[in-house]
């Protein structure tokens, strides 16, 4: 692996980990589209690879699933996961200082343009005829 490369998913980990502590969210939200838009892997496996981020304490049965099909890159993971700690750690302690409106405003303008995202390769995938 690269230093680009771990150095990339150090920059996913922390930003998942601080929006993690400042909003609830990481996982789904923030690790699958950033392994597939930045990182170039496929929807399975980012989505393989952020449960493994999230397994340590409740996902474990899901992750053996993708694991299993061959959609979990343990060190995409592992880099992300320790990283993921200490972005948490330092979105919670910011979010804490923050008023309760602009956490709000942070969440939805995230959500928006994850979904705009979203929306805009779902159909790109459609008008391909993609499976």
């Amino acid at each position: 692996m690269s230093l680009q490369t771990i150095f990339l998913l150090s920059f996913i980990g922390l930003a998942a980990g601080m929006l993690s502590g400042m909003v609830g969210i990481g996982g789904g939200v923030v690790l699958v589209p950033a392994l597939v838009f930045m990182l170039g892997l496929t929807q399975h496996q980012a989505q393989g690879t952020s449960l493994f981020v999230l397994s340590m304490p409740v996902l474990i049965l899901a992750v053996v699933n993708y694991w299993q099909t061959g959609n979990v890159n343990w060190r995409f993971g592992l880099v992300i996961a320790s990283t993921f700690i200490i972005g948490a750690f330092l979105g919670s302690k910011l979010t804490l200082r923050l008023p309760e409106a602009w956490v709000k405003l942070i969440f939805g303008i995230l959500m928006a343009y994850v979904s705009f995202q979203l929306i805009s390769a779902g159909y790109t995938g459609i008008q391909k005829n993609e499976p």
